[in-house]
């Protein structure tokens, strides 16, 4: 009997369980069985050809060294190794091969880290050839086409193929899908304070705010101007006004501006509202006064039924 037909002969017992080994959904498993005849090169045990897709060993894989993304979601990590438990990996991550059964990862991080949790024996795996600087390259493009990326990971991205990967502008814009202006704008961030970086990082600041900033040469009013975002819950908009006006600014300008703003509205006819509105909706009413004479006016409720009662008191007659 050919050693062919042995395997093809091994119980099913023996063969141990498919999920376990690689998670696989019943398409790409039925890819990768066509592919290869014995096990062990299904398992990743000898070399791969390049441009195949093959199962490769958890352990055989080596982190990518020229990975962009520093930091991963633990609790999204954990959502898409459940994901992987149930449904199998749907996407081969991409390895190019560096020593006989040694892998190097070129894209994929989150599916490998996820398979790890997952406790897979193996996975899916395009092996393709590449060097250094293409392995860098196609990471940081392929880091960079993802929807969850946020603006400094991008910008950093944009920066290390132009210095390290030698891309101009022009050329950078072509690689990703983007035109110069949208570059330009992700390179400028760059240049703003590392507080700030870190806010729009974290998503205490929009990319708008953050564009605005740009346009304000002196750090301190940067900063003073930042704090004031996240204190008084700026728009985009009321910001660019800011910067329009105190972008020149001496350094006594600066510190005005980025003190709150002085309340049109007297501070009695605030009051005075406050307790007429509290007496017509039975509940506590703050009124809250803006730049410019705008404002804001809360009313509190304790319950759903409170508010639908308040909503009943809006409706017009």
């Amino acid at each position: 009997m050919s050693e062919k037909n042995e395997d093809k002969n091994i119980p099913a017992a023996a063969a141990g369980p498919k999920r376990r080994i690689g998670g696989l959904g019943r398409g790409l498993n039925a890819l990768i069985e066509g592919s290869y005849e014995k096990k062990s090169e299904r398992l990743g045990l000898v070399p791969h050809p390049v441009n195949s897709v093959g199962l490769i060993p958890v352990g055989h894989i080596q982190a990518n060294p020229y990975q962009p993304r520093t930091h991963f979601d633990q609790a999204a990590l954990q959502e898409l190794a459940e994901s992987i438990r149930i449904q199998g990996i749907i996407q081969p991550v991409t390895v190019r091969q560096v020593g006989t059964n040694s892998y190097q990862l070129i894209s994929g991080e989150r599916r490998l880290q996820a398979s790890k949790l997952a406790d897979l024996d193996a996975i899916p795996a395009y092996i393709r050839k590449a060097d250094d600087q293409q392995m860098l390259e196609m990471a940081l493009i392929e880091n960079i086409q993802r929807e969850n990326l946020n603006a400094i990971e991008i910008a950093l991205s944009y920066q290390r193929l132009v210095s390290e990967c030698n891309l101009k502008q022009e050329e950078l814009g072509d690689r990703v899908g983007k035109n110069r202006s949208t570059v330009t704008n992700y390179l400028r961030l760059l240049k703003l304070p590392p507080d700030i970086q870190i806010g729009l990082r974290d998503n205490v600041i929009s990319m708008g705010h953050a564009r605005a900033l740009v346009n304000v040469e002196n750090t301190d009013q940067q900063l003073g101007l930042f704090r004031r975002i996240v204190d008084e819950d700026l728009s985009v908009r009321r910001v660019e006004q800011l910067v329009r006006t105190g972008a020149s600014a001496t350094t006594d300008d600066a510190t005005q501006l980025a003190q709150p703003a002085t309340p049109v509205v007297p501070t009695a006819e605030l009051k005075r509202a406050e307790r007429h509105l509290s007496e017509r909706f039975g509940s506590r009413v703050l009124v809250k006064p803006g730049p410019q004479g705008k404002g804001e006016i809360k009313i509190a409720f304790d319950s759903v039924e409170d508010m639908q009662r308040i909503l009943h008191i809006l409706q017009p007659a």
